[in-house]
């Protein structure tokens, strides 16, 4: 798997009330990713980045809502998270905090 495809897997941390109960309760953190992913290479991606061992990793395909732009109905984009669980001992620091 090539490293550039790996740093590109990730789009962005998913911050909600559902995705912080999950990271205290069960080490699990929510990632956006790319549509195309497969399951290995989100588990590859996510151990260079963040130097962790991933025990499991769940994918989601959520579908975009129907929002309306003036007088136009519209529809936002199709878009996959994964739900990414730690093996014991590790952690995702996402603050640089002091």
């Amino acid at each position: 798997m090539n490293k550039d495809r790996l740093m590109q897997i990730l789009v962005s941390p998913v911050v909600s009330e559902k995705s912080s109960i999950a990271a205290d309760q069960n080490r699990q953190f929510v990632f956006r990713v790319l549509k195309d992913a497969s399951k290995p290479e989100i588990r590859r991606a996510v151990e260079l980045m963040f130097e962790v061992e991933v025990e499991r990793v769940r994918v989601v395909n959520a579908k975009g809502k129907q929002k309306r732009f003036g007088a136009v109905m519209g529809r936002r984009a199709d878009w996959k998270k994964a739900y990414i669980k730690l093996k014991p001992g590790h952690d995702i620091d996402f603050g640089g905090g002091a």
